[in-house]
């Protein structure tokens, strides 16, 4: 390793959504001669198990084993909210915030020279105690609250539920909306998994804000697996001309009610054109069998499936059958669909997705998305249904004007040179942080 290398450690949030964009960054930043301490929940070992096919530097990368204190109501082998409903992601926080005695033995000893963390929010004030930085790096959303920017306008039920979200506890008895500015605030400097092509305005705005520095790592993902879609899905997708195919995913926690799972598969059916949804089963449903309309599996086979299970998505969304992605937007989501040729059809669920979803259509106008009642936030398989069509067939203007925008888009997202600046820029600023 070159003089200018340096010892960062990554603390993100015990959720598989935070934990992965940490990982993305951290080979990069391995791949320039950084070294990597890399705490992660084992009190099973899932997780890290889980997760060890990503670290692709695994001589500069380490896990570092942080045991889940035990929270009353948090079940004993609870690592990520993925093991939990999500009433219980509050315990898991503050059983987080109870790692913090651990967290500063292990800095004491491995003595990094910065620590990434996005909430929990008592990180700086430890960094700053034992002479370390501290960088808040935020996986999810660059758009702060107030964001002067008409085309992130809210709908009352989304205008609500942003408010319920930052009023509500979520850890040790703190504020949800507290807790974002204390990271914030705190930090020595922001961090975001963005890029600015897409996100500019908001990281302009949130420099001129906190008027401190701002590090943007681009459009990381790990490559493309070297593995190969299982046969099973080249010979289904194989059987479909070239974007015909509608493929939903909503991401590995979301979980829609049993109406609303419905219209989402019946307005597919209502497309008239073939499918694959992944879907978590319905809030209070076995399977996503139990979950679907009755006589739907009957009149969808051979040309529909709902998959209960895990697809490999970047390697689903690569065969030219696959003509439009309907997405929750999740930050991951979002990029691998941005850089595949399909269409992008927005279904957020929940505050982080709906500005990612208003960012892409209504600033870049790169999809389009499905409309659902002011009040109630409800859709229905017609809005599904509408909103498929007005990208995928051939005659559309809507179409063709988000094809065109997410194509110049992809171009740039694709371009190894931008990538490899975001990172040079990126590992400049750590080194700036810390001279």
């Amino acid at each position: 390793m070159g003089e200018s290398s340096l010892h960062i450690a990554m603390y993100p949030w015990f959720a598989i959504g935070h934990i992965t964009p940490f990982l993305y960054l951290s080979n990069k930043l391995a791949e320039k001669g950084h070294t990597i301490s890399f705490f992660i929940p084992t009190n099973t070992g899932n997780t890290q198990a889980k997760l060890q096919h990503l670290n692709l530097y695994p001589d500069h990368i380490s896990f570092v084993p942080i045991t889940v204190p035990h929270v009353d109501g948090l079940p004993p082998d609870a690592e990520t909210t993925l093991d939990l409903p999500s009433s219980l992601y509050s315990h898991l926080m503050t059983a987080m915030d109870q790692t913090e005695s651990h967290i500063e033995l292990l800095l004491r000893e491995l003595k990094p020279d910065i620590v990434l963390f996005d909430l929990a929010c008592w990180v700086p004030k430890l960094t700053r105690k034992l002479g370390i930085k501290s960088i808040y790096y935020c996986v999810i959303t660059t758009a702060p609250s107030g964001f002067p920017v008409s085309s992130i306008a809210l709908h009352v039920h989304e205008a609500r539920l942003f408010a319920a979200m930052l009023r509500n506890k979520f850890g040790s008895d703190v504020l949800f909306g507290d807790r974002l500015f204390a990271s914030s605030d705190e930090a020595d400097a922001l961090g975001y998994w963005a890029c600015r092509e897409i996100e500019g305005p908001c990281v302009d705005y949130l420099a001129s804000q906190f008027e401190k520095p701002v590090l943007v790592s681009g459009p990381i993902l790990v490559e493309p697996p070297a593995s190969t879609l299982e046969e099973k899905w080249v010979e289904w997708l194989g059987s479909f001309k070239a974007g015909s195919v509608i493929y939903c995913a909503l991401g590995s926690e979301i979980k829609l009610t049993k109406d609303q799972f419905q219209e989402l598969v019946l307005g597919f059916e209502l497309c008239g054109l073939p499918f694959l949804a992944a879907l978590k089963p319905s809030v209070g449903a076995e399977s996503v069998e139990a979950a679907l309309p009755e006589g739907f599996e009957e009149r969808i086979k051979g040309k529909g499936i709902v998959d209960g299970g895990w697809v490999p998505q970047r390697l689903i969304l690569g065969p030219p059958s696959i003509g439009c992605f309907v997405t929750h937007c999740g930050s991951g989501s979002l990029l691998e669909a941005l850089r595949s040729l399909c269409q992008l059809v927005t279904l957020p669920q929940i505050p982080d997705q709906i500005i990612n979803a208003r960012m892409m259509v209504n600033y870049l106008k790169v999809g389009v998305e499905v409309e659902k009642g002011e009040e109630d936030g409800f859709f229905t398989k017609g809005s599904v249904c509408k909103a498929v069509r007005s990208v995928m067939e051939v005659d559309s203007e809507v179409g063709r004007l988000v094809k065109a925008n997410h194509a110049k888009l992809r171009d740039l997202l694709l371009s190894e040179d931008l990538r490899s600046s975001y990172i040079d820029s990126f590992c400049k600023k750590l080194t700036d942080l810390v001279a």
